[in-house]
C-alpha cells in the first residue's frame, strides 16, 4: 500500500512515467500527494513491473517541496522517449530510515506515556527507558505508531 509503480491519470487514462532524471526527491512529491510519510525512495527500470499503456511523463524533476508532480518540471504531457522498461516506482516506506524504528522494540514493549496536552488522550509521545522519559521524533511517525501508542494507553 506504500510502494509500487507511479501511474498518473491525465485526460481521461492512465499511464506510467518514465525514470529518465527520477530521483528521491520525485519520490517525495509522490508520497506527500498520497498523503504517505516514510522514507521516500525513488525506484527505476520498471522495479515494480512494466505497465501497459501510454508513457504520459518524462524527464520529471522535482525540488522536493512541491505538493504534487503538476508542480515540478517535466516534459509535456506525452512527450517521451522510454519505453515500459523504464517506469518509474516510488517507496513511501513508513518503517525505513526513522528514528521511530530505532526505538520501536521499546516503544511497543516499554512504558509510554502522553505529555503536555489538553486531556488524558492527548499529548506528545513519551517513552521510559533505561531510567529516563525521552520523546519520540515524528520523522516517519504515521497513524501506524499512534495507533499502538493508543492500544498501549488503553484507547480504542
Amino acid at each position: 500500500s506504500f510502494e509500487g509503480r507511479v501511474e498518473v491519470y491525465h485526460d481521461g487514462k492512465w499511464g506510467t512515467i518514465c525514470d529518465d532524471q527520477w530521483d528521491d526527491r520525485d519520490a517525495e512529491v509522490v508520497c506527500r500527494q498520497l498523503g504517505l510519510s516514510g522514507n521516500p525512495k525513488a525506484l527505476s527500470w520498471a522495479h515494480y513491473g512494466q505497465g501497459s499503456g501510454p508513457i504520459l511523463l518524462d524527464e520529471v524533476e522535482c525540488s522536493g517541496n512541491e505538493l504534487s508532480l503538476d508542480q515540478c518540471k517535466k516534459s509535456d504531457w506525452g512527450q517521451q522517449n522510454c519505453d515500459h522498461i523504464e517506469d518509474a516506482g516510488v517507496s513511501c516506506d513508513p518503517f525505513t530510515g526513522t528514528d521511530l524504528q530505532l526505538c520501536a522494540s521499546q516503544l511497543w514493549s516499554g512504558t509510554v506515556r502522553l505529555a503536555g496536552g489538553r486531556s488524558p488522550s492527548e499529548g506528545r509521545v513519551e517513552v521510559y527507558y533505561n531510567g529516563d522519559w525521552g520523546t519520540v521524533c515524528d520523522d516517519g511517525w504515521t497513524d501506524l505508531g499512534a495507533q499502538v501508542v493508543c492500544r498501549q494507553l488503553g484507547f480504542r
